[in-house]
């Protein structure tokens, strides 16, 4: 058989169109690990396409979806089936987060980070679906689906998977499809292995990142001021959806700051009835391990002068921390953050010291190490509850001797880089909030502060196009520091009031989540052997293990120490 030219033309043309459409196609690809994919990052030589999960039961475990293509694909989404269990349960939608993950242009890098490289940072989680009513968000600004991929662009989306502590252990399967507006663009499958432990309801590292809920006050009445936005918030649902935000991340939520003021009653100070039911019922809500009150600071004029009213001001704590009678609670006041003069020192002693006399059940937390700052200055020792130590200022010997007095380690991150340690910024790996976690267990830290309510908005104009949220210095040369203070973004470009969580905020879930498999093993008397598994891949604040896959190893070899361990222990009843 004889082709004529035009024929083998139209035939050789078929063929080449045939090979740039299988060129064409794009590329999609899971990542499970701590792990944060830039705009101009390539695929891998060999991408993953299948999801491959392990979870404890009452755990968050989450995985990326990344997409790129060489032209424009329109409307792209992704799909998650139901879990099913071998034994005929099921996870459902209920308990799947579906986010697209926004990205920030950093041009500048955070101050000293020498191995900064200019690129779109994803970081803002957009939602798919309202955080309290379930329903699809669509017309505002951001949309997390359906999504117009650019060409030669990566892309992701990030889901989370909720394992309640009613699910049977097991394997759960399911599939995962992207989409788009040309049709299914890939099915993927997934698989979870949930183990047979549960974690603890309440969370065993204390969390005091604050409130972005009352942060977020000032911010709407600038933009309201500036007629960008209307200041007309139902603020009740606001603090609702921030609490379940923070108890979904093991984080503790900061109750309305009303709920905590004192009444005067003639010389004596009395938390309401009515105030010590809401708190009651906010800390089993909301799963708080941890409250902070208010300093007696300005309710009392001088602690040595006017003692009695110290003494009533106790009292009053007291009686309502009896009466809320939930023993597992801290509670605590922020007496001073980074003193860094004599007077400074001075205050804590005077206050911190008159404070503790009371023998009241109220924790004094001091923002300090306690090695002293300056021999000159005097120490802070008999004057503190809680130290919590900047992470390259901790210091191992002194903080023992405090410990084994009953005194309370936390610990936080901020600006100075003094040496290298897990810096919370933009342009820093995602590990680097997760690690934290691990070297606090080491040191028997039993907290972690952060500042600015997660929610530090107010150094620039849109928090949702510029990542500079920390500008200290000159206003001609401001020094840069990408995300600082900030874990979350203002929700109304989504659709809604309230907020959006980060890419940072679900690194730090995993390791709140890390530590709670830790404290498993130690309440078991098996303590030494997290500590061996932990010491492997983070000996100090200054020194950890940089690959994100060692501690998902890590973890299920943790996972195989707790499985070893008694049902009633791994499982405790609630």
């Amino acid at each position: 058989m004889k082709l004529s030219y035009l024929s083998l033309a139209m035939l050789l043309s078929f063929v080449g169109l045939s090979a740039n459409a299988a060129q064409a196609q794009p590329v999609v690809w899971i990542e499970t690990s701590t792990l944060r994919i830039c705009r101009s990052e390539t695929p891998p030589p060999s991408p993953s396409r299948e999801v491959n999960l392990t979870a404890a039961r009452n755990e968050w475990v989450s995985f990326q979806v990344f997409l790129r293509s060489s032209h424009p694909l329109p409307a792209v989404g992704v799909e998650l089936s139901p879990l099913e269990g071998q034994s005929g349960g099921n996870i459902d939608s209920a308990c799947f987060r579906i986010y697209r993950e926004h990205q920030l242009e950093l041009k500048e890098p955070t101050y000293r980070n020498d191995a900064f490289r200019a690129d779109w940072y994803p970081d803002p989680l957009i939602p798919a679906r309202h955080p309290l009513t379930g329903e699809p968000l669509s017309g505002p600004r951001f949309t997390a689906q359906p999504f117009d991929l650019p060409a030669n662009e990566t892309h992701g989306f990030w889901v989370d998977v909720f394992v309640s502590k009613d699910v049977p252990p097991g394997t759960y399967r399911g599939t995962l499809k992207v989409i788009s507006q040309e049709g299914q663009v890939v099915a993927m499958p997934v698989n979870l292995e949930v183990w047979d432990f549960t974690l603890p309801r309440v969370p065993s590292l204390v969390t005091a990142l604050g409130s972005p809920a009352e942060r977020m006050r000032a911010y709407y009445a600038r933009q309201s001021k500036e007629g960008k936005e209307s200041e007309q918030v139902n603020w009740a649902t606001v603090e609702k959806q921030c609490a379940l935000l923070a108890q979904e991340h093991r984080i503790n939520a900061y109750p309305p700051s009303d709920w905590l003021r004192l009444e005067r009653e003639g010389e004596e100070f009395r938390l309401s009835d009515e105030n010590v039911a809401r708190l009651r019922e906010w800390i089993d809500t909301y799963c708080v391990n941890a409250i902070q009150v208010p300093s007696p600071v300005g309710i009392v004029k001088d602690p040595q002068a006017n003692n009695q009213a110290l003494q009533a001001w106790a009292r009053a704590w007291d009686r309502a921390i009896e009466s809320i009678d939930r023993p597992h609670v801290v509670y605590y006041i922020y007496l001073k953050d980074e003193p860094n003069d004599p007077e400074a020192y001075e205050f804590v002693r005077v206050w911190g010291k008159a404070i503790r006399a009371t023998k009241t059940k109220v924790k004094v937390m001091v923002v300090e190490q306690t090695r002293t700052q300056n021999p000159a200055w005097g120490d802070l020792y008999g004057a503190v509850d809680i130290w919590c130590s900047l992470f390259p200022l901790y210091d191992e010997p002194t903080a023992r001797e405090r410990q084994a007095l009953g005194e309370i380690m936390w610990a936080y991150t901020a600006l100075c880089q003094l040496a290298k340690t897990p810096w919370w910024h933009i342009d820093y790996p995602l590990l680097n909030y997760r690690v934290p976690c691990w070297m606090s267990y080491r040191y028997d830290i039993r907290g972690l502060l952060y500042w600015g309510g997660m929610s530090h908005w107010s150094q620039v104009e849109d928090p949702w196009t510029d990542p500079r949220t920390y500008r200290p210095g000159r206003s001609n040369r401001p020094l840069i520091y990408n995300g600082e203070g900030t874990l979350v973004y203002p929700a109304k470009p989504c659709g809604y009031d309230g907020i959006v969580p980060s890419l940072r905020l679900k690194a730090l879930r995993d390791g709140i989540e890390d530590y709670d498999y830790f404290m498993i093993l130690q309440r078991a008397g098996q303590g030494e052997k997290a500590l061996k598994i932990v010491q492997q891949l983070a000996p100090s604040w200054f020194e950890w293990n940089p690959d994100p896959q060692a501690y998902e190893a890590a973890r299920r070899e943790l996972a195989k120490a707790i499985l070893s361990l008694p049902n009633e222990v791994r499982n405790p009843t609630w």
